[in-house]
C-alpha cells in the first residue's frame, strides 16, 4: 500500500477521532466501541440506575481494593471513588489504550490506577500494586463475544484474586457471564435493570468462605 493510500485510509479515522473529542466522554466511549466492538459491551456508557444497583451490595467500609475490568471512560470509576474509603485503591484494567490514556488524563485521584492489560492477568496486576487480593471486582466486559478461552480464564483468575467475603460484580446484556461464574462461585445473586440502554442483567458472585477459596 502506497503512502497516499495509507493517508486516505487514515483520513476517516482522524475525522472520527476529532468528532469524538468534540462529543466529550460519550464520544470517546463511542470511538472505543467502533475500534474494538468485540471488547466493548455497549455503544454508550451504563445508566446511573445500573451504577447504583450494581454497587449497592458493596460494603464500602470493608473495601480497600476495588478492581474494574473494562472501565471505558470512567462511568463507574467516579461513583466508586466517591464511595471508596480514603485509604482504598481503585485499579482499572483495559486492553484499549484510548480508554487508559483518557482515564489517566482525566482522573487525578491518588487512589486511582489505570492499567493497560488483560483482566486475565488481574492477579499479577494486583500484586504489582502492592496488594495480595481484591475485595471486589467489577466487570462490564462482553463475555459472550470475547475470544475463546478468555472468558473462563478471567472468571477463574477473578475468583483466585478475591478475598473470602468479596464479590465479582458483573453487568451484561446476556447471561453468558453467569455460566463462567458458576464454575467458581457457589452463590450468585442476580437482578435486572430496565433503565439502561440496552436493559441489562446484573450478577454478584460471592466468595463466601475460606473453604470456597
Amino acid at each position: 500500500m502506497t503512502s497516499s493510500e495509507l493517508a486516505r485510509e487514515a483520513w476517516p479515522r482522524r475525522i472520527m477521532r476529532r468528532l469524538s473529542r468534540m462529543m466529550g466522554p460519550k464520544g470517546v466511549f463511542l470511538e472505543g466501541f467502533i475500534e474494538h466492538p468485540v471488547m466493548v459491551g455497549s455503544i454508550i456508557p451504563s445508566s446511573r440506575f445500573t451504577i447504583a444497583k450494581m454497587l449497592a451490595p458493596v460494603k464500602w467500609d470493608e473495601c480497600k481494593v476495588f478492581v474494574e475490568y473494562g472501565p471505558g471512560v470512567g462511568t463507574f470509576c467516579r461513583p466508586v471513588l466517591n464511595r471508596l474509603r480514603r485509604d482504598g485503591q481503585l485499579i482499572v484494567i483495559d486492553t484499549n489504550p484510548l480508554y487508559i490514556d483518557y482515564l489517566r488524563a482525566t482522573i487525578t485521584d491518588s487512589r486511582f490506577s489505570a492499567v493497560l492489560g488483560s483482566a486475565a492477568d488481574v492477579e499479577e496486576i494486583v500484586r504489582a500494586h502492592g496488594r495480595d487480593h481484591a475485595d471486589y471486582v467489577l466487570s462490564g466486559l462482553p463475555f459472550s463475544t470475547l475470544p475463546d478461552g478468555v472468558g473462563p480464564a478471567i472468571a477463574a483468575a477473578t475468583h483466585r484474586v478475591l478475598r473470602p467475603g468479596g464479590a465479582f460484580l458483573v453487568y451484561q446484556f446476556s447471561a453468558k457471564a453467569r455460566d463462567f461464574m458458576a464454575r467458581h462461585f457457589n452463590r450468585i445473586d442476580s437482578s435486572f435493570e430496565l433503565f439502561n440502554i440496552l436493559p441489562c442483567k446484573l450478577f454478584w458472585g460471592w466468595k463466601d468462605t475460606a473453604a470456597d477459596a
